[in-house]
């Protein structure tokens, strides 16, 4: 089995719910060829080095995915159709691919990931009924801010007005 890796571009005016289809067809059709998708890339909107087909800007989408040449000829046969794909490249990555050893790397990545998400998510914002019940217990217990030291600093800084003047 070989790995490949393959560019997309497809009409930027169209709106999302027409672009999905294009990219489930991709994701249903490697698995039906007998391939297996390494990684789905989706880089966005960006404007392209010359126009192709009265277009600046092109939707790129890059796949990394392992198969056959009948994959392959499926897929751009697929893109060839399909008026909404602007252009398409495939290059080959690896003549002879293992595909235990990328299916390992995927299951380590994916764990990774999950792992970073684990440690990036947020506190818990919410705290028990019995913590939110003694912090305003708390509240309520703590002493008054004094009248009176508040009266005394605003006389202070009146008086060191009235000098400066």
């Amino acid at each position: 089995m070989r790995r490949y890796e393959t560019i997309v571009i497809v009409d930027p005016d169209i709106g999302e719910e027409q672009r999905a289809p294009v990219f489930d067809r991709i994701r249903e059709l490697v698995p039906q060829k007998g391939g297996l998708v390494v990684e789905f890339d989706e880089w966005g909107s960006r404007k392209m080095a010359y126009e192709v087909k009265k277009k600046k800007r092109g939707f790129y989408l890059r796949v990394d995915y392992c198969g056959s040449g009948e994959l392959v000829n499926e897929m751009e046969r697929q893109f060839r159709i399909d008026d909404r794909v602007l252009k398409y490249m495939t290059i080959l990555l690896e003549d002879d691919v293992d595909m235990d050893a990328i299916q390992e790397k995927m299951a380590q990545a994916s764990k990774a990931e999950e792992a970073q998400a684990v440690t990036e998510a947020p506190a818990p914002a919410a705290e028990t009924a019995a913590e939110a019940a003694e912090a305003a217990q708390a509240a309520e217990e703590a002493p008054a801010p004094d009248a009176e030291a508040k009266e005394a600093a605003e006389d202070t800084e009146s008086a060191a007005k009235k000098e400066d003047a």
